[in-house]
């Protein structure tokens, strides 16, 4: 009996520990494994794992709890260093995050906050770069302090924050004007601006009910609004407003008098003053319509002199606004202005004087592959788009030598099939092979050839050793075909995702290789080229792979003469798309970023950016992946198995830090392609340092550095 006593009392306490592990709900315990985690595992947060645990049942330190839901976070001055978790916003019952005081950041503050909070404390932290604009959707906030931080930029999200108090911003280095969306904060009593480069006047704060303010060292102008004198507190030293009185208001709206009274007529024989002032008047507005009319005939005059001049400047070559020599292209485009006709009617008397003015009006051309003309459109048939074939600089291929090379088009060529057309592998008579892409043209059934011409000239411009060479083009019976160089490896789509037994898995030095390369394509398009080039189609499948796995970008140059609506695809290529392209359907260079961060995330982990076949949680990769990449263990477990573990794990962090910041949800956030170059850059060069002398320690030679 005693034996049996015994034994339930074990059941009872292990069942006990058993019901604490559960009272903290799973989110909550999830984001602050994930927050102590990025916070490099402080020892001084007692009770707090990286791993489960009960932030509520095992008292937490900073963390209180209501229920199973965690209420509160209070680690000021903790001596805490790193970042806070990016699953910060499964935190959905927290109301207060004080921060403040530590060394946290280096970097920007995440983006995924807590959504629900009403105070925010992280001042005296190492922030930079932009306040997350998920702040500006945190409706119930009171208190926000970001004060001695070193934060740059502010957007203008401050409308639905009318719940706000207290605001501190001071000790960064915030410039330009005060946003204007801080007139909204019509609850707001405290707000420090000061030791910051705030410039422009600070009338936007006219309105607030402020009893406290302070913009002192700021590069503030003008003068000081006089409601704001009234109140208690208020600082303005180390600035340059005017001391002098302020303008007067400006006059109000100009109103007419009142009409006349009309004159009395007389009854006597001598005229009236009144009958002599409407006889005047007559005669007044006739001249003053005579006057009209001369002027009118004289701008008609110079008018159609300013046309005939430009004409004929146009006809030589030149642009008359700029007096400087204009491409053949360009020439004819500034030849494509349609004239109106204005009439301008002035009567007289009984006779009817009617007047032309011809006036020249630019109406916007849209050079695109999407544009259409109308036949029976005389405009139309004046716009002639003709490109010079003198200066497309690669060769021209006949329909005849690429029909026998492709054998006819026939199917056992078919190599690719993508947004654009069908590609087809091609073997010459000198034994060179060539990539076809036959376009298909069926949606554009005006001036195809013309049309065509213009996209060779523009993608034959566009030169870099990480883009798909161009080696040739057709023109001839309807038919518009390009041909690139052959890469034996095909996609970097098909060697991730197709099981290919003579193929071995890509090694993470090739993948980090393929990234920047890729990565380098796109600063070239954005950066180099002028105006910049957006892909608007970056994805895996795009990027073609040598004998070497250098990668090489492919359909660059097309996308800006397709609307934006041609590339509204669904299924796994909608899990290129950033969200601000499903929204709206436009593209821009911060979209193919977003782009870029999904083939890295493909890179990191194998597995396509949408796929059905996974269960619904797991089906879009950057929402599956983005809240563990900050998470050391759980990024382990994200690895593409076909790795078998070979990859140096401070190498993958850093790798994982690039693609957060290129999938961040808002596009202001992510950082230019530069940046993300350099960033892959230096990952490769603390490779290879690294490598080298583990290399030399024992006594071999490691063949496969990456080339920077």
């Amino acid at each position: 009996m005693a034996g049996a006593a015994i034994g339930v009392v074990v059941l009872f306490l292990v069942a006990t520990s058993f019901g604490a592990t559960a009272n903290t709900d799973s989110n909550d315990v999830n984001a602050l494994n994930v927050f102590y985690t990025t916070m490099n595992s402080p020892p001084q947060l007692t009770n707090w794992v990286s791993e489960n645990g009960d932030p509520c049942g095992q008292s937490w330190l900073g963390v209180t709890c209501s229920g199973s839901r965690v209420r509160t976070i209070k680690l000021s001055g903790m001596r805490l260093n790193g970042t806070l978790g990016y699953s910060m916003n499964q935190l959905t019952a927290i109301v207060e995050l004080d921060m403040s005081n530590n060394n946290l950041g280096g970097s920007d503050i995440p983006y995924n906050l807590p959504p629900n909070l009403e105070s925010l404390n992280l001042a005296g932290n190492n922030f930079t770069g932009t306040v997350p604009y998920s702040i500006s959707q945190m409706v119930a906030l009171r208190h926000l302090n970001l004060g001695h931080n070193q934060l740059s930029n502010i957007n203008d999200m401050f409308n639905q924050l009318t719940n706000l108090t207290a605001m501190n911003l001071s000790y960064n280095t915030f410039s330009g004007n005060i946003p204007q969306s801080f007139n909204s904060l019509t609850s707001l009593k405290t707000l420090y601006l000061q030791n910051n480069k705030f410039s422009g006047t600070i009338d936007v704060l006219a309105d607030l009910p402020l009893i406290e303010l302070n913009v002192e060292n700021n590069q503030f102008t003008g003068w000081v609004p006089d409601k704001l004198k009234t109140i208690r507190s208020f600082q303005t030293s180390g600035n340059s407003f005017n001391n002098g009185p302020a303008p007067p208001p400006p006059p109000p709206p100009y109103t007419p008098p009142p009409p006349r009274r009309p004159a009395v007529p007389s009854t006597g024989g001598n005229n009236s003053p009144a009958e002599d002032g409407g006889r005047h008047s007559k005669l007044g507005g006739g001249a003053v319509a005579g006057i009209v009319i001369c002027l009118l005939v004289v701008c008609a005059l110079v008018s159609f002199l300013v046309i005939k001049r430009k004409s004929w400047r146009l006809s030589r070559g030149q642009d008359p606004e700029q007096n400087e020599p204009l491409s053949p292209l360009a020439s004819g485009l500034k030849q494509m202005k349609s004239f109106k006709s204005i009439k301008i009617i002035s009567i007289i008397g009984k006779e009817e004087l009617q007047k032309t003015v011809s006036t020249s009006v630019k109406p916007p051309i849209k050079i695109g592959l999407h544009k259409s003309f109308d036949g029976n459109d005389t405009t139309s048939k004046s716009v002639t788009r003709k490109v010079s074939l003198s200066s497309i600089t690669i060769p021209a291929y006949t329909v005849a030598d690429l029909q026998v090379a492709t054998g006819s088009f026939s199917p056992d060529s078919l190599i690719g099939e993508g947004s654009f057309g069908r590609v087809y592998k091609a073997e010459l008579s000198d034994q060179k092979v060539l990539a076809v892409k036959k376009i298909n043209f069926s949606a554009f059934p005006s001036h195809p050839s013309d049309l065509f011409i213009e996209l060779v000239a523009n993608i034959s411009r566009l030169n870099h050793p990480n883009l798909a060479e161009v080696t040739g083009y057709c023109s001839e019976h309807g038919q518009c075909l390009l041909a690139y160089e052959f890469y034996r490896n095909g996609s970097l789509h098909d060697f991730l995702h197709l099981k290919d037994e003579h193929k071995k898995p890509l090694s993470w030095n090739n993948r980090v290789k393929i990234a920047l390369g890729s990565a380098r394509a796109l600063e070239y398009l954005h950066e180099t080229c002028s105006p910049s080039v957006v892909h608007k189609n970056f994805k895996s499948s795009n990027i073609l792979l040598d004998s070497e796995l250098s990668p090489h970008l492919s359909d660059s140059g097309f996308a800006r003469l397709i609307p934006n609506q041609e590339f509204q695809e669904s299924g796994e290529n909608s899990g290129y798309r950033a969200p601000e392209v499903t929204m709206s359907g436009q593209y821009s260079l911060k979209s193919d970023i977003y782009s870029f961060g999904v083939v890295m995330l493909e890179l990191l982990t194998g597995r396509k950016p949408f796929d059905r076949s996974r269960p619904r949680s797991e089906q879009s990769l950057v929402r599956w992946a983005t809240p563990q990449l900050h998470d050391i263990d759980a990024l382990d477990q994200m690895v593409d198995p076909a790795l078998q573990g070979l990859y140096p794990s401070k190498s993958l962090s850093r790798f994982a830090d690039a693609i957060v910041l290129c999938v961040q949800p808002e596009p202001e956030f992510r950082p230019p392609m530069s940046e993300v170059v350099q960033s892959l850059v230096r990952l490769v060069q603390r490779a290879n340092t690294t490598r080298m002398h583990e290399n030399r320690s024992r006594g071999y030679d490691e063949s496969g550095d990456y080339e920077v």
